[in-house]
């Protein structure tokens, strides 16, 4: 009998669930959406109910695959977004909507406590990059002091991960990837209550802490019923979303590397050693209770490409080969765009740069520019942000990279990997299914956990590499100059951003856009 794992990507516009066997191979796949709330400026909010309703509803529709049964299923586990604060009461649950990733309202808290270490610079000598308003410590202080009554009779905060564990189980926990991201020493994998309690925060508030690869229970009868599935069924911790897209990818093994082009963009390394972050670059967990994690997110990627069908793209945006037929446009237009260069930073930016003020912009763009320049240009701007990010993970942290898994929606368009691979100097590869990368790999975290495999750097045979990108020569001279073009415009460009941001009152704005 074939026996199966249900692992589900939790993300920010729905859920991605898959049925993955213990080869890592998906045998089913199901999605159900959920909403994104915006309440006020900066702010971002989910229900946590629809979370859940949408775990519930791709269960069931993977158990309709033929030869799915609730026996034939080992356990289930969760690949989710960071970076989210959800109160909980141990008597009545989730307190109100959770404030996500996206959300950044709390920038005055994030200010106010670099300035208790003087200011925003020697803050970020201790800690590696400055904090903002989308940070989990200010979101927690946000709370403190915008709603004392919600956070007085919050018992411990969970992230998504978190709560789904705790409806699948009834325990309250957090993993260690999304523990790391909020206040975890990855030397002790405690919390650093010192450090929360310094901030203004009640360190008894943090919940207890498990790894990615602990069975943290079975399903409770109520759960098991929701989800169609047997009572007891066991239930592993998994991770947060690029930590286990690192597994799906393949990239385990140290100094391995990877980049996701989805509607944002990462590059990170898995790593023994735990580098200090800097540059907007920071260390977290990995997946793997054994290695850190090395993340430089980019806050916009396949966000740009959306723009460009909606406003560059002649014909049908909604239409279901709009992407491929982009595709085809970029191909046929020369590297470099013709001297035209994108900024894709459309919501501000986390890395290469930190700061909330950047935008998107045009450069030298003339009369004899066409609409294929400009999508090219979109394309190519995502593809220096990325070599940008690359420079500095090699530069400055001393991982060469000399090749890169690529996962996400964009890793299926082969004219923009083999553009990245061009741009970048180096090898891309991609794998299978690379938009369900992140369930696969928490399916996989979910397979050493139950004991399949014997240890992470035994999965890198598990994923195939489907397709290979060598860079092309002939095109590097054209794009390493207009990279650095591209870098050198942001410096030029910063006092403007800021000046007019500060002017129009929209620094940090979180629009509603579907990640």
């Amino acid at each position: 009998m074939d026996q199966y794992i249900i692992a589900h990507d939790v993300g920010t516009s729905g859920n991605k669930a898959v049925l993955v066997g213990t080869d890592g191979r998906i045998h089913g796949k199901c999605s159900a959406p959920f909403q994104v709330h915006y309440p006020g400026t900066c702010m971002a909010e989910q229900e946590p109910a629809d979370w859940w309703n949408a775990i519930c509803e791709t269960t069931r529709g993977l158990l309709k695959q033929p030869g799915a049964a609730p026996n034939q299923i080992l356990c289930v586990t969760h690949c989710t977004q960071l970076l989210g604060i959800l109160p909980m009461s141990a008597k009545t649950g989730a307190l109100g909507r959770a404030i996500i990733w996206l959300d950044g309202r709390a920038d005055m808290q994030a200010k106010r406590m670099m300035r208790k270490f003087i200011d925003a610079r020697v803050f970020a000598l201790i800690a590696g990059s400055p904090l903002c308003g989308k940070d989990c410590i200010p979101k927690l202080l946000w709370l403190k002091d915008e709603e004392p009554e919600r956070y007085r009779n919050m018992d411990c905060f969970l992230d998504v991960n978190g709560y789904l564990m705790y409806r699948t189980t009834g325990r309250m926990v957090m993993e260690w990837t999304g523990a790391s991201v909020v206040g975890m020493d990855l030397k002790t994998k405690k919390w650093m209550k010192g450090v929360m309690k310094y901030a203004g925060l009640d360190p008894a508030k943090c919940p207890p802490l498990v790894k990615s690869t602990d069975k943290v229970g079975g399903l409770t009868p109520e759960a098991a019923g929701e989800l169609g599935l047997l009572p007891g069924t066991p239930v592993i911790a998994g991770a947060g979303d690029a930590p286990c897209a690192a597994v799906g990818a393949g990239a385990v093994r140290e100094g391995a590397g990877h980049v996701c082009m989805g509607t944002s963009a990462w590059l990170a390394v898995v790593t023994s050693r735990r580098p200090k972050g800097k540059r907007g670059v920071a260390t977290i967990h990995s997946a793997d209770p054994d290695k850190a994690f090395l993340i430089a997110e980019s806050e916009t990627a396949g966000a740009c490409l959306e723009w460009a069908t909606r406003h560059l793209y002649s014909g049908d945006s909604g239409a279901p080969d709009v992407f491929a037929a982009m595709d085809a446009i970029v191909e046929k237009t020369p590297a470099g765009s013709h001297g035209l260069i994108f900024t894709p930073w459309m919501y501000g930016e986390r890395a290469p740069i930190a700061d909330c003020n950047a935008r998107s912009s045009f450069l030298n763009l003339s009369g004899r520019h066409t609409r294929e320049d400009m999508i090219r240009a979109v394309y190519e701007g995502v593809a220096y942000n990325i070599r940008w990010l690359v420079e500095i993970v090699s530069g400055e942290f001393g991982f060469p990279l000399p090749k890169l898994r690529a996962i996400g929606g964009g890793a299926r368009s082969a004219v923009w990997m083999q553009m990245l691979a061009d741009v970048t100097h180096r090898r891309i590869e991609t794998v299978p299914d690379p938009k369900e990368s992140g369930a696969v790999g928490a399916a996989l975290v979910a397979a050493v956990g139950l004991g399949i495999y014997p240890g992470f750097e035994e999965l890198e045979s598990v994923t195939r590499v489907e397709r290979t990108f060598e860079p092309r020569q002939e095109n590097f001279k054209t794009y390493d100059e207009m990279f650095e073009c591209f870098r050198e415009s942001y410096g030029r460009l910063r006092p403007l951003y800021k000046k007019m941001n500060e002017m129009s009152g929209s620094a940090g704005l979180n629009e509603e856009v579907s990640p």
